[in-house]
């Protein structure tokens, strides 16, 4: 598992040499993912906390929740208004500097939401986001699409960090559309291969993932909501869907930020609580 730490002076610039950054792409390209250290303002982190536990409270008032799989895992959108639009969140210029150099050039951003693990959580099945995009392969095409994750604190074992299974970005068998969950089988048999890890975040830290990369969310033993952004960045060729929809006054995040932040910006309200449905959910 790689864990990049800016260094002073790619700080100072918001440039990671190129040394590091083909170091960071090609551990994406290997083991579908990679953790890059300290790259976002506590402060920042400390706002958006303290907005998505009052927001929390007020989706958990819904007729419906949003839930991943299972009970107390939500769907949860970050507020997409100022002052809780934040640069080093939204435009991470060391994230989009690893994104291009994965990409090979230029990329957008499709998604913008998060998810929210309640304390007392059972652990989510294993996981892809997405499959191959063509069927038929025998080996994993190069990576089209990055979750980047972002957490507002400290997430270890005792708070659910997820579940990251190195590598399974590769494994063919899985296509685009296909059931995104790994039957206990095929899992069992990667598990002897190649055990899963734990992606531990410190506050700061930044995850970006391979969309295809098996992963699961873990239980949450704390007494607290976890909570972890997420933003989809998509290479350029792919269709980009609808515009992300941010209210006007936070133009300045996405200025001059390296790739398409395919925002579309308006006066209107926008129902962010309460605008997820759930998936894969029993009830």
């Amino acid at each position: 598992m790689l864990r990049l730490l800016p260094d002073v002076g790619e700080r100072r610039d918001l440039r990671l040499s190129e040394e590091r950054v083909r170091e960071a792409a090609r551990t994406v390209h290997e083991d579908g993912f990679v953790i890059m250290e300290g790259v976002i303002a506590p402060e920042h982190l400390d706002a958006l906390r303290e907005k998505m536990d009052a927001d929390l409270q007020t989706l958990l008032t819904a007729k419906t929740l949003p839930v991943n799989f299972n009970r107390g895992h939500l769907q949860q959108d970050p507020p997409p208004f100022a002052p809780y639009v934040f640069r080093d969140v939204v435009a991470n210029p060391f994230a989009v500097q690893v994104a291009r150099e994965v990409f090979g050039g230029g990329f957008a951003n499709t998604f913008y939401s998060g998810n929210t693990n309640l304390p007392g959580t059972e652990a989510q099945p294993v996981h892809a986001d997405s499959g191959q995009l063509w069927k038929g392969m025998t080996v994993g095409h190069p990576p089209a699409q990055l979750v980047v994750n972002v957490v507002v604190e400290d997430v270890t074992e005792r708070n659910g960090s997820v579940e990251l299974w190195p590598g399974t970005h590769l494994i063919p068998e899985v296509g685009r559309g296909d059931d995104i969950k790994v039957d206990p089988i095929t899992l069992e048999a990667r598990r002897r291969a190649a055990p899963p890890v734990r992606g531990n975040l410190a506050k700061g830290d930044m995850l970006l993932r391979d969309i295809r990369l098996w992963h699961g969310g873990t239980p949450n033993r704390s007494d607290r909501p976890r909570q972890m952004i997420a933003l989809i960045y998509t290479i350029g060729w792919m269709d980009r869907g609808r515009p992300l929809r941010f209210n006007k006054g936070c133009e300045a995040a996405f200025e001059d930020c390296g790739f398409d932040p395919n925002v579309e910006f308006t006066d209107e309200p926008i129902d962010y609580v309460f605008r997820n449905h759930p998936y894969d959910y029993a009830g």
